[in-house]
């Protein structure tokens, strides 16, 4: 049994100290400080924050790894090196490159799931699949080459592993047959990005089963007040939404906003790219040149291709340029991902019988420790 003393515990629904957080593999409760068990392996959080691992339903690489590499190596590197942000579970997210890089991709990350619940990393949850079934008007830094229709059936295929799958709406058939098929064959996430699509199209989809936005705002038809476009279907239906919390993707004068509108269906993701967590300079998304500088990463045209942001620097963005409490801030960026998958029941807050997914951070959200499964697999004490 170890006990987390000394620090700021936040849970889902607000946060407390002068407790003890106890855990094995797994969270086994929360006591007063003066009941922590004589035999418990102590670890003093300092004054800081204690809050469950974060995760990230949107990152395209890491430290120079890109997930359409394919290859095991760089996904080991992604995994490893997302412990400093504070990840303890991602979904490596494939773009719309040629389909057989993806399916080398997809069969990496099945190889990989059931080993990465063990080792030195942030764990694989799934993947998420963005494109190649989008529209070109809206492709941002993909590449239109690659674009196809949507197709149900490599979904169903690959459903093992797939647990969000972002697509155009409006490039399906006009009843949407193929998001109506994923939805009722498949637990697999259909998410509203790279579209085009106007409002009405967009809520149409909605009602047949999709159920997420990826990266709200971005790529996608905006809001007007007679086209409210995909962010006005996304704001006004059920579905989660994806925002990119690096104070460039999106304006800070929208958080408070959004949050206001949907609550706990807000999910804080990176989008980040293999040039994260690299110095500024020159690097490669999925074959394409990008170029780093500042807080985000260009195509040689000056295309918007992604960011380079850290999760849990995203989490204190968040905070910092709004009025959310910071246990909500932090639902963003990990109750709410693990719902929108459905993995609240195991993973997501410091609920008892939860997997024992802990970060400790500083004052200012850094990560000094990360423990996933109750194992510490990365500190910092500088």
């Amino acid at each position: 049994m170890h006990a987390i003393t000394g620090g700021k515990i936040i849970l889902k629904d607000g946060i407390q100290s002068g407790y003890a957080l106890l855990f094995d593999r797994v969270i086994r409760g929360i006591v007063p400080e003066s009941d922590v068990p004589a035999d418990a392996h102590i670890i003093d959080a300092k004054g800081g924050y204690v809050a469950p691992g974060l995760i990230d339903l949107h990152i395209h690489g890491y430290l120079g790894k890109d997930v359409c590499d394919g290859s095991e190596e760089s996904i080991r590197a992604i995994s490893k090196g997302l412990l400093a942000n504070g990840v303890t579970g991602y979904l490596p997210t494939t773009m719309t490159v040629d389909m057989a890089v993806i399916k080398k991709a997809l069969a990496v990350l099945q190889s990989l799931k059931e080993e990465s619940k063990q080792w030195n990393g942030s764990a694989i949850l799934g993947c998420h699949a963005e494109g190649p079934f989008i529209s070109e008007a809206k492709k941002g830094a993909q590449d239109p080459a690659h674009i196809l229709k949507p197709d149900a059936d490599f979904v169903k295929e690959y459903a093992d592993i797939i647990k969000i799958i972002t697509l155009a709406p409006e490039q399906d058939t006009e009843d949407f047959a193929a998001i109506r098929e994923i939805a009722k064959k498949t637990d697999v996430v259909v998410s509203m990005g790279h579209t085009s699509a106007d409002y009405e199209t967009a809520i149409k989809s909605t009602e047949a089963g999709v159920r997420h936005a990826t990266h709200l705002f971005n790529a996608m038809t905006p809001l007007a007040h007679r086209a409210p476009g995909v962010v006005g279907a996304a704001l006004k239906s059920d579905v989660t939404c994806e925002l990119i919390a690096d104070t460039f993707h999106v304006s800070t004068a929208l958080y408070d906003i959004l949050w206001k509108v949907k609550g706990r269906k807000l999910c804080l993701i990176t989008d980040c790219l293999p040039a994260g967590g690299l110095p500024f300079g020159e690097y490669t998304l999925g074959g394409a040149k990008i170029i780093y500088n500042d807080i985000v990463c260009r195509l040689e045209d000056g295309t918007v291709a992604g960011s380079v942001l850290p999760l849990n620097k995203g989490v204190w963005n968040v905070y910092t340029n709004s009025s959310i409490p910071l246990h909500e801030c932090v639902n963003c960026a990990s109750l709410n991902p693990a719902a929108a998958i459905g993995m609240a029941d195991k993973k997501g807050s410091l609920d008892r019988g939860k997997d024992a997914d802990i970060i400790i951070c500083d004052e200012t959200f850094r990560v000094r420790k990360t423990i996933i499964g109750g194992v510490i697999q990365y500190e910092n004490n500088t």
